[in-house]
C-alpha cells in the first residue's frame, strides 16, 4: 500500500529522532482544523503530556497553535520535563507547527 508524502517524511524523520526518558519527544500533529501536541517517552512507549486546541475558542489557527505550545510547555514543566526533542510529524517547519514550537519555547521548554 502506498503511503502519502507526509507519512514518508515522518517515517524518515522518526528514523533519526527518538524520545528518551531524559529527553522525550514533542510530537505535533496538524489537521486541517486542529493541532495536537504530545510529549512522548519512546523507551517506555508512554505519552507523558498531551494538549490540543479544542478548549481554545477564539483566535486564528496560528494563534491557537501558539497557545497550545504554551500550554504543553506548562504541563511539561509541571511534570518536571524541561528538555525535549521536536518532531514535526512530517510537516514542514512553518506556520502552525512553528507557532507551537515558539509557544513551547516561550513557555520554558528547551529543544
Amino acid at each position: 500500500m502506498l503511503k502519502g508524502i507526509r507519512q514518508q517524511r515522518h517515517k524518515r524523520l522518526r528514523s533519526k529522532v527518538a524520545g528518551t526518558t531524559v529527553r522525550p519527544r514533542l510530537a505535533i500533529f496538524r489537521s486541517n482544523q486542529h493541532i495536537y501536541a504530545q510529549v512522548i517517552d519512546d523507551v517506555t512507549r508512554k505519552t507523558l503530556v498531551a494538549e490540543s486546541d479544542y478548549a481554545i475558542k477564539s483566535g486564528s489557527k496560528k494563534e491557537k497553535a501558539l497557545q497550545v505550545g504554551e500550554a504543553i510547555a506548562k504541563k511539561a514543566l509541571e511534570a518536571k520535563i524541561d528538555k525535549v526533542v521536536f518532531d514535526t510529524g512530517g510537516v514542514r517547519y512553518h506556520g502552525r507547527v512553528a507557532a507551537v514550537a515558539e509557544g513551547a519555547r516561550k513557555g520554558g521548554l528547551n529543544f
